[in-house]
Formats: C-alpha cells, sequence, structure tokens
C-alpha cells in the first residue's frame, strides 16, 4: 500500500497552516510583551505622578478613572493574546480533523 503525504483533493497546504499556526503563537507573545511593558511604564509614571504631587488635588472619580486607564490596556492585550492563542489551535485542531476524516474513509474503502 502507498502511502501519500498529501491528498490530491486538498485545497490547503498543510505546511503553509502550520506555519501560520506558529506565527499566530508567536505574535501573541509579542502583543503579551508589549502589552505588558505598557502595563508598567503606566504603573511607574502613576506613581511619579502620585510621588509629585499631582493627585491631592484629585476627586475621588478622577482617582478612580485614572486606576480604570491604568488596568484598562493590558485587559485589553489578554484578550489579544488569547484570542491569538485559540486561533492557533483551532487551525491544528481543524487539521487534525480533516486527517481523521481521510484516514477513516481510506480505512473504510480498504474493508
Amino acid at each position: 500500500m502507498e502511502q501519500r503525504p498529501n491528498f490530491l483533493g486538498t485545497y490547503f497546504n498543510k505546511d503553509t497552516v502550520l506555519r501560520v499556526s506558529v506565527v499566530a503563537k508567536i505574535f501573541s507573545w509579542v502583543v503579551m510583551g508589549i502589552y505588558g511593558a505598557q502595563f508598567l511604564i503606566q504603573v511607574m509614571s502613576t506613581i511619579l505622578q502620585i510621588n509629585r504631587g499631582f493627585w491631592p488635588g484629585m476627586a475621588v472619580t478622577d482617582i478612580l478613572l485614572n486606576i480604570l486607564f491604568l488596568f484598562e490596556q493590558p485587559l485589553r492585550g489578554v484578550v489579544y493574546f488569547i484570542v491569538l492563542q485559540a486561533a492557533a489551535q483551532t487551525i491544528l485542531i481543524f487539521m487534525d480533523m480533516e486527517d481523521n476524516t481521510r484516514r477513516m474513509v481510506r480505512g473504510l474503502d480498504q474493508k
């Protein structure tokens, strides 16, 4: 029995799909690093603002809004990270499903 690496009816290149998955995983970590660095810079900036006396005249709502702004961007980065990781895994799941379906049909054809 001859084993073919690629089925002729396949409409996608498996190597390209695997590369896209790897790039999505790498890019998700890059995005996480960028948003993490931005969060650290924002925290340091906020601490400097407090130490330099910019906050004493602010109302409670202004302080709460500044704290909200401090955490808003990193949460966006976490969402991007999760979406990119999920997309990379979903691509691999679909490729496994396609491969298992072809294997099952080939097994049925041989019987």
